[in-house]
């Protein structure tokens, strides 16, 4: 996905429940913080959206915009209308949003992603190989700072053993990509 990919997404995704702001979160929150992410950051052909103002019309876009619908078929990618409770997240994350807007790409319309070490702490709880390599990528290729992202996961709404695993899976990680 590429960031003009994300801005229509947007566009399209404010017109289904006739909102102008929306929560981005997953995998292609990255274009927020960094919009020029490596490929491999942005292998994902979904991006995660909830409403911010209407989160019942969640289900409207994935219905309208979602896997396999037309508007899949003739893009390439789909909006995943999903609620952002889906996601466990760092204390303070609505604060760190990042938002894209612009008159051209998102007609005005807002949507707010998840700030790069937010997402990454989001994606190390789910725990997936396929999340430990994109964090990974992210500490490699300098997009995030190892440092924040311990103190983002200390703010995280998990059990202390399970914080603690994911600050040492941090820890490894950081010397092996230092």
């Amino acid at each position: 996905m590429r960031r003009d990919q994300l801005e229509h997404a947007i566009r399209a995704a404010c017109e289904v429940p006739v909102d102008t702001e929306l929560l981005i979160f997953g995998s292609q929150a990255i274009l927020g913080s960094h919009p020029a992410a490596p490929e491999s950051l942005r292998a994902s052909i979904e991006v995660d959206i909830q409403p911010k103002n209407f989160p019942e019309s969640t289900d409207l876009i994935d219905g309208a915009l979602g896997e396999l619908s037309l508007f899949h078929q003739t893009h390439g990618f789909y909006v995943h209308g999903v609620s952002i409770e889906a996601a466990v997240l760092p204390d303070g994350w609505h604060q760190r949003t990042v938002a894209v807007c612009d008159l051209q790409g998102t007609r005005g319309n807002t949507g707010y992603c998840l700030e790069a070490h937010d997402l990454a702490a989001s994606k190390l709880v789910a725990g997936r190989e396929k999340d430990r390599v994109f964090v990974a990528t992210l500490l490699l290729e300098g997009l995030i700072d190892g440092e924040i992202l311990l103190e983002r996961v200390a703010g995280l709404p998990v059990e202390p053993e399970r914080g603690d695993s994911i600050s040492r899976w941090i820890r490894a990680t950081m010397e092996d990509v230092g």
